[in-house]
């Protein structure tokens, strides 16, 4: 299978897959186009398409090779990209409630000292920005997040850390993060939301999708108690909006 002609470069991915690689660069433009792909794919689906997989530069699509070709599926999505990819009309906003510095919040302390600024400046600091979520991955529902301010840049532990907790707020070089499973990590950490970012028991395990946008919002201990116990009800408590 030959790469596209027409722009992004389609690749085979063994035999039940292509990755449609926008550019070598990562940039928000670039994600929206990805995004929008996999939006356009999802909107004209073709008999044996299984799934779509965001990441920063390009897209992965599955297919069922018994019921789709991948040559058939390259001229699908060369059509929509020739016919033009509207990003998102009226992109998710998520106001995400964070509780800074405690036991999750390792780093808060170390990382205001490195940087010459007090927990509090960091903290308005780091809930100042917007941030796009470019893909989920790593973990199930792990949100890899651009837009973390440059005086926020920190480059990740030498040694990780053997278990970091669901709900963790990271930062990794340019990049911010909300863990979405125990695991471990090398990522600096600086707080914790109550929001369960993966939970299987939801009809939509997964809370965030690529191309969101996310802000934190900090909260005390009592608000983060009440949050606690209204998520281990099975309430999302999650406060969207709609960018206009």
């Amino acid at each position: 299978m030959q790469a596209s002609p027409i722009g992004p470069r389609i690749l085979p991915c063994g035999d039940s897959a292509l990755s449609v690689e926008f550019s070598r660069e990562i940039d928000a433009t670039t994600n929206r186009r990805v995004v929008a792909l996999a939006e356009a794919l999802a909107a004209h689906a073709p008999d044996g398409l299984l799934e779509t997989v965001p990441t920063y530069r390009s897209l992965l699509v599955t297919y069922d090779p018994g019921r789709l070709r991948g040559r058939a599926l390259t001229a699908v999505i060369e059509r929509l990209i020739v016919s033009g990819l509207p990003e998102r009309e009226r992109p998710r906003r998520i106001t995400v409630p964070v509780l800074y510095g405690g036991p999750v919040g390792l780093d808060l302390d170390d990382l205001a000292a490195a940087k010459g600024m007090t927990p509090e400046a960091l903290i308005a600091l780091h809930a100042s920005a917007a941030y796009r979520v470019y893909m989920i991955g790593f973990q199930p529902g792990f949100a890899y997040l651009g837009g973390l301010p440059d005086a926020l840049h920190m480059p990740r532990l030498a040694v990780p850390r053997q278990r970091v907790e669901a709900g963790a707020i990271g930062i990794g070089g340019q990049q911010a993060s909300i863990n979405s499973v125990p695991g471990p990590s090398g990522w600096r950490y600086i707080g914790r939301t109550p929001l369960r970012l993966f939970d299987p028991a939801r009809p939509d395990p997964f809370l965030l999708k690529a191309g969101d946008q996310v802000r934190f919002r900090a909260i005390d201990a009592e608000e983060a108690a009440t949050l606690d116990q209204a998520v281990a009800r099975g309430e999302i408590m999650a406060e969207w909006d709609v960018i206009s």
